[in-house]
């Protein structure tokens, strides 16, 4: 498999280096496509920052990402971003400004609401929506932008559980949809973790302490004896 993203020895320090705070501290990894790789950790280990400066929102203060200029990429906030526009125009617009006609971005906005279930709402106020309806029509964006990278940063953390289940679900259409499409998402819910991801990186300070399949680190056998934190972290969020 190609890699679509790449860090050396990547770090990200918000504030002064007598005042600041380091965000991350010497990350270096590969991601290739296809993958579905989960970032865990505690708050405030770095999973935000890592999966903003993978997609480019922030820039390291030392090292460096590489990305395939060729790969499309999208982001889910755990609040999205709505536009004071119909849930189309929030969808089209994101095509209108990479150069589509504003009739042909209508077109392919209304397709992306048909695949995440929501074409009935097409014409409403994208404010009025739930969180639930409001991350299907950011999961739509990703589907007319045709993104073959999709970050998300805890995308169903706010959400009541059937909202849950429904943009979860939604998540692994995506993924499975097209060949060859990644995601790098961040997550608390390690039953979500064991249903979406094929490798899980452990984050702890800025650092990555773990980088295993699904498979590896949710056995506990090889995580007591490799990786004593994060085997505490699976412990803990287990009970």
């Amino acid at each position: 498999m190609s890699v679509v993203l790449e860090t050396l020895d990547a770090a990200v320090r918000y504030g002064t280096r007598a005042r600041g705070v380091q965000a991350l501290d010497g990350v270096s990894l590969r991601v290739h496509a296809g993958e579905r790789v989960a970032l865990v950790g505690a708050n405030g280990c770095g999973k935000s920052t890592l999966l903003r400066l993978l997609h480019g929102l922030l820039a390291p203060t030392a090292g460096a990402v590489l990305r395939d200029p060729d790969t499309t990429q999208a982001m889910l906030f755990q609040r999205p971003h709505m536009m004071r526009l119909s849930v189309q125009s929030n969808v089209a617009l994101g095509l209108w400004l990479r150069g589509q006609r504003w009739s042909q971005a209508q077109a392919l906005a209304a397709q992306a609401l048909q695949r995440v279930g929501l074409e009935a709402l097409a014409a409403r106020s994208a404010h009025k929506l739930s969180g639930g309806q409001q991350q299907r029509v950011a999961l739509a964006r990703a589907w007319a932008l045709e993104a073959r990278v999709l970050f998300l940063d805890e995308p169903t953390a706010s959400l009541d559980p059937h909202a849950k289940r429904e943009v979860e679900a939604l998540v692994g259409d995506y993924a499975r949809a097209r060949a060859n499409t990644t995601l790098v998402f961040a997550s608390h819910n390690l039953g979500q973790v064991k249903r979406l991801a094929s490798r899980v990186l452990y984050l702890e300070q800025g650092r990555v302490l773990a980088d295993l399949s699904v498979q590896d680190f949710f056995d506990s056998s090889v995580l007591s004896a490799h990786h004593p934190q994060a085997h505490a972290f699976v412990k803990g969020e287990s009970v």
